[in-house]
């Protein structure tokens, strides 16, 4: 009983051992990480113009563009939300086209010119897409937001480029900016906090049109 009394261990205590010992035995499986061949991974060197920056990037061949983007960039304004491409918080603006940067590898944009919302506008200097979200309080929590924008600055590039999307009823004329147009384009990013009659609203301004 006396030998028992002096090994005293809390359930915090016996929590935190368990942790650090599973921890100690993964520890060298995720370091060498093999492919399902058992290999180990490959990687390959990759040019990205990043917010107008070149970058230069030797990534394990599985890394995503999200991923490259945070964690060997430290561009953390795109946020890793679903991690599936359903929530758009991811979103950003490859070649002038919005993509979901965790459904892409980064070998596959090898080249490309990627705009993230740092590469938008930054304090002091907004871009004008920026302002309108925070005229119209188009966020709440803001974790989607830096997707939302990128994705609503495509937006008008697309209906100005006469792109018609699946609710456009007339493709023989521009698509109008009606609030149809604008969440059926936006569909693709999703706000938890429901902050979506102001974020039409935004995009409504910056377009200098009434819905």
């Amino acid at each position: 009983m006396d030998a028992f009394k002096e090994f005293r261990l809390t359930r915090r205590g016996l929590l935190r051992a368990g942790a650090v010992s599973v921890a100690a035995v993964a520890a060298p499986e995720v370091a060498a990480a093999p492919t399902a061949t058992g290999r180990p991974p490959s990687h390959a060197s990759i040019k990205l113009r990043v917010n107008g920056k070149e970058q230069e990037l030797t990534l394990d061949t599985r890394t995503t563009l999200l991923d490259a983007l945070r964690e060997h960039l430290r561009l953390t304004g795109p946020k890793k939300g679903c991690d599936h491409g359903q929530c758009g918080a991811c979103t950003v603006i490859a070649d002038g086209r919005r993509i979901n940067s965790c459904l892409t590898l980064a070998v596959m944009r090898d080249g490309a010119d990627i705009t993230t919302i740092e590469g938008l506008g930054q304090p002091g200097h907004l871009h004008a897409m920026q302002a309108a979200f925070v005229k119209h309080d188009g966020y709440q929590c803001g974790y989607c937001t830096s997707g939302q924008i990128c994705s609503a600055v495509a937006t008008l590039d697309e209906i100005r480029q006469g792109v018609p999307s699946h609710v456009t009823t007339d493709l023989n004329i521009p698509p109008p900016l009606t609030a149809a147009e604008l969440r059926e384009r936006m569909s693709g990013n999703i706000c938890r906090c429901g902050a979506y009659s102001n974020i039409v609203e935004a995009i409504t301004e910056v377009a200098g049109s009434a819905t």
